[in-house]
């Protein structure tokens, strides 16, 4: 299991109090410091089931720079969702946990990590 976190962000250390409260094995990527690539992305949005922009930060100030609201959210601008977060890591949603099923879950809830640590 992995989970890709922002120290500063309090959902990944309650994420990660959970999964050591639940004397899970882990290991933590702190994804400022080793963003993921294209491809990861790829991969970890084909195992949450989700798009892009579903585990985008519009908030974010960087968010906002790029437009990114106005951005058509369909399958022809997927490439282009992808290349900004793998860009501007700051804009992905966290924290995201894949689990050794081979699933993930953007485990903003406990309910969320308690479902990765079932898999």
């Amino acid at each position: 299991m992995e989970i890709w976190i922002n120290p500063a962000c309090s959902k990944c250390r309650s994420a990660v109090k959970l999964l050591d409260a639940e004397g899970a094995e882990y290991t933590v990527r702190r994804y400022l410091d080793d963003p993921p690539t294209e491809d990861e992305l790829r991969a970890v949005l084909e195992r949450l089931g989700l798009e892009p922009w579903d585990i985008t930060r519009t908030q974010e100030a960087e968010a906002k720079e790029l437009g990114l609201r106005s951005w058509p959210k369909e399958p022809a601008e997927r490439d282009r969702w992808i290349a900004a977060l793998a860009g501007h890591p700051r804009l992905i949603q966290r924290p995201i946990i894949t689990a050794d099923d081979g699933s993930a879950v953007v485990g903003r809830s406990e309910e969320a990590v308690r479902d990765a640590l079932s898999r």
